[in-house]
């Protein structure tokens, strides 16, 4: 009898303890911190931000988008049919490489154009729910910017990106002269679309800042994660105290 009034007692107390609770507090409770919503979404706004940091700073690197499978820029899909077809065109093969190589180049070298892009992006989201995201998954905050910002994301970088596939990066060639080198010869090469399907139609922009964009946002979440799972990765304070367990 003794031990079911204790028991009815302690509930009795939590009750009244939750009840008394402001949202925040209440929040903070089922979730197992003492965090407020403000700091939980400072912390992840920090978290978004250093992840940009670094990740801008693998892909702004040579090859940082070329010899990483991962974000690797390819053809666009309406040049698909080159790959199908690239051993018809006279030194295809290797005109092929170096236009995907040059494709990577201008991503590498927009890379740092993307930075501030991210960062007002981060800083202009409103989160109303940061616990939510904060026990949601290892990538739950880099998928929150990209479902809320990825459209004036790709308008804002596509011009920057439109720069670098101008430059002549590689032996004084620029990725739309590789690119366009590339599909003059497929299309001769199929006279004109006789023995295989021409090329009409030139995507390069618009499909290179996807990809770019794309990549970015894959490092960002790699970052996300580890600054979740990884101590040494929370470099800041309000990272050591929104993600410390």
């Amino acid at each position: 009898m003794f031990v079911h009034m204790r028991t009815f007692i302690i509930i009795f107390i939590t009750i009244i303890s939750f009840t008394s609770c402001t949202e925040d507090e209440l929040n903070s409770i089922l979730s197992g911190s003492n965090l407020s919503n403000e700091e939980v979404i400072e912390g992840l706004k920090s978290a978004l931000s250093v992840g940009t940091d670094t990740s801008v700073s693998i892909l702004n690197k040579l090859d940082g988008y070329y010899k990483d499978d991962v974000v690797k820029i390819l053809l666009p899909d309406d040049a698909k049919a080159i790959y199908e077809n690239i051993n018809k065109v006279p030194g295809g093969t290797i005109l092929l490489e170096e236009t995907v190589k040059s494709l990577n180049r201008a991503a590498e070298d927009a890379a740092k154009e993307a930075k501030p892009i991210f960062i007002d992006a981060i800083n202009g989201i409103s989160i109303s729910d940061g616990l939510s995201i904060l026990n949601g998954t290892d990538t739950a905050a880099t998928f929150y910017l990209k479902d809320k910002t990825f459209s004036p994301l790709f308008n804002a970088f596509q011009p920057k990106i439109d720069t670098s596939l101008s430059k002549d990066l590689i032996g004084g060639v620029s990725a739309n002269s590789a690119y366009n080198k590339l599909v003059s010869a497929y299309n001769t090469a199929s006279l004109n679309g006789i023995l295989f399907p021409k090329i009409t139609t030139n995507s390069l922009s618009s499909h290179v800042t996807n990809k770019a964009l794309t990549g970015l946002f894959i490092k960002v979440a790699d970052e996300e994660k580890a600054i979740r799972t990884d101590p040494l990765a929370r470099v800041n304070d309000i990272l050591k105290k929104v993600f410390t367990k």
